[in-house]
């Protein structure tokens, strides 16, 4: 199934009023300055953009956005808001899609090069990520780190959110590096799912990823604050450049 299946008009309907730690306006505002660093008054252009959890601020930042994104039900979302008429979105897949033009900053957050479900695939998205770069310009990845060292010996589930209206879960399929994430909401007495597979990915992956695609690490951290980043961390935030 396409993000489009996965992200369809049940999901796009309630995405704006999502809880968790990315909907937080502490987050927002710390991702937004960090990318509008990133694009040092460049236009910048968001893979997955969504209903605009990101580029709405972004823009509001004085960075010009644009987007590309495979779901049509998230994009109605994002062009229904005022602040989103100037931002161009091209429907498709970010991993081969084309928008006009040259940007100074390209990026991807939560999680999603980790919707790219086959290696083949992520390495293309580096690839096209590239391609739409200007010489010296950046691309971004907020990504998690594969939670195994939870995983018992022989085991495959780990618990991520247990909340009275929310519970989910990853189920790891480590021989072949992938996941699926599984959600059960509550919602008026019943009971939604949702299971959305992923392809983890490790930091020296992604940076071979980017060095295939023409592009060279410039910085790796664990969250938008620039917090070190360690064998502890739980997620990175990495940069990679395109040489001048």
């Amino acid at each position: 199934m396409s993000r489009d299946g996965y992200f369809d008009e049940r999901v796009a309907r309630r995405y704006d009023e999502s809880t968790g730690p990315e909907f937080e306006q502490d987050t927002i505002h710390a991702t937004v300055e960090f990318l509008a660093g990133l694009a040092g008054g460049g236009r910048a252009l968001e893979l997955a953009i969504g209903t605009g959890r990101i580029a709405v601020p972004l823009a509001a930042r004085g960075v010009p956005v644009a987007g590309i994104d495979m779901s049509q039900a998230m994009v109605k979302r994002l062009k229904a808001k005022p602040e989103a008429r100037h931002i161009e979105v091209a429907i498709g897949d970010f991993s081969t899609t084309r928008i006009d033009g040259r940007f100074a900053l390209v990026y991807l957050v939560f999680n999603t090069i980790m919707n790219v479900t086959t290696q083949a695939a992520q390495v293309a998205t580096f690839r096209n990520a590239a391609a739409h770069l200007d010489p010296g310009g950046a691309f971004a990845i907020e990504v998690g780190i594969p939670d195994l060292q939870r995983l018992p010996v022989g085991g495959k589930y780990v618990p991520f959110n247990v909340e009275p209206a929310h519970l989910g879960f990853d189920e790891y399929d480590v021989a072949n590096q992938g996941l699926i994430s599984h959600h059960y909401n509550f919602i008026g007495g019943r009971i939604e799912q949702l299971s959305v597979p992923f392809r983890y990915v490790w930091p020296a992956e992604l940076d071979l990823m980017a060095e295939m695609a023409g592009m060279r690490l410039r910085e790796r951290w664990s969250g938008w604050e620039r917090e070190p980043f360690t064998g502890d961390s739980v997620k990175q935030v990495a940069v990679w450049e395109l040489p001048s």
